[in-house]
């Protein structure tokens, strides 16, 4: 069995090709030259950080599927200052278009030592940002940023550190590494 860990840069599609109709854009097999490997879940377009691939169809399911409920931790850099109102909403579940989410894990943490990322995050002097750690455990469509944008505090930037036991310390953007 193999488990790959990705740290993948912004920009990159979560796919071994490139079929859409629109711009081209780097894939996974622009990093990882290993055959019969699949990606446990996804990650955006815009957004960074781990993502795993493995060959255990089983092992796969388990990480990917909502219903194990695996513990996904996001770096978010939001728009403005969360108030402990928005960071209690987030704590016991915010309610989306699809339903309400899951109780998360929210807190405010300083900048992290982050590589930069290309393009940079726009700058505005008038408007602060904030750093959060949030865990989820289930992995909708956009979710994170859905959450932050629902108590009023968009994303600006979005990691994913870790997924389970597995993280990203140590892994550079663009590397990977068997686990």
């Amino acid at each position: 069995m193999a488990l790959i860990l990705f740290n993948k840069p912004y920009g990159v599609l979560c796919q071994f090709t490139n079929e859409s109709t629109g711009p081209v854009r780097p894939t996974l097999a622009d990093y990882i030259d290993r055959p019969g490997i699949y990606p446990a879940g996804r990650l955006d377009l815009d957004s960074e950080g781990l993502l795993l691939l493995t060959d255990d169809g089983r092992l796969q399911a388990q990480i990917a599927n909502p219903r194990y409920k695996t513990p996904k931790t996001y770096l978010v850099q939001v728009e403005g200052e969360p108030d402990e109102a928005a960071i209690t909403a987030l704590c016991r579940g915010v309610r989306l278009k699809d339903g309400m989410t899951l109780p998360a894990q929210a807190e405010r943490i300083d900048p992290p030592a982050l590589w930069p990322r290309d393009p940079p995050v726009r700058f505005r002097k008038t408007v602060p940002d904030t750093w959060l750690r949030l865990t989820i455990r289930e992995g909708r469509n956009r979710q994170v940023r859905r959450m932050t944008a629902a108590v009023g505090h968009p994303t600006l930037r979005l990691v994913r550190w870790s997924i389970g036991d597995w993280t990203l310390d140590g892994l550079p953007p663009g590397e990977w590494r068997e686990a």
